[in-house]
């Protein structure tokens, strides 16, 4: 089950869905397997490739690096990394663009250009991961101060409630 709240708009979209194909508050992943990994990405009009399981594991690490990314974590040396040859590069400057590839490699570069270029509209300041450590599903923070921090208030933000109530009881 997914949290309630409206998608991300176009141009963020793809990294939304993409950052939340694992669902960890349900123990679910759709990159477990190179087969379930393709058909999850064709489903979400992601790519129409069968990754290996090297790119398998690429792919995994990628969508973490994005949700730390989002989540205010210095991950630069990691986003260099995946950037290398295939989409934008970031340095103290700001991000840069540069060429991209196919496959594995494409779908990164692609996500990357989005991500570049919603950070520099502002718009990536409002895609964010729940604060919840067991859910950290995406959502794209329409309240007019951008300061909201779960999914949903229905489970993530009563869950924390409750947390604090019964600490202090």
């Amino acid at each position: 089950m997914a949290p309630s709240r409206p998608a991300a708009p176009d141009e963020l979209r793809p990294l939304q869905e993409f950052g939340n194909s694992a669902r960890f508050l349900y123990d679910e992943d759709d990159l477990t397997g190179p087969d379930a990994a393709a058909r999850w990405l064709a489903a979400h009009d992601l790519g129409e490739f069968t990754p290996d399981p090297a790119e398998l594991e690429r792919l995994v690490r990628f969508r973490e690096t994005l949700r730390d990314h989002l989540d205010g974590l210095d991950v630069t040396d990691a986003l260099n990394e995946f950037a290398t040859g295939t989409g934008p590069r970031w340095s103290a400057d700001g991000p840069a663009l540069v060429s991209a590839r196919s496959g594995v490699d494409g779908l990164i570069a692609r996500l990357l250009d989005a991500l570049f270029r919603a950070e520099v509209t502002g718009r990536a300041r409002r895609l964010k991961p729940c604060r919840a450590p067991e859910c950290r599903w995406l959502f794209y923070d329409r309240s007019p101060a951008g300061n909201s921090v779960w999914c949903t208030m229905d489970i993530c933000g009563a869950r924390h409630k409750m947390r604090t109530y019964r600490s202090r009881h």
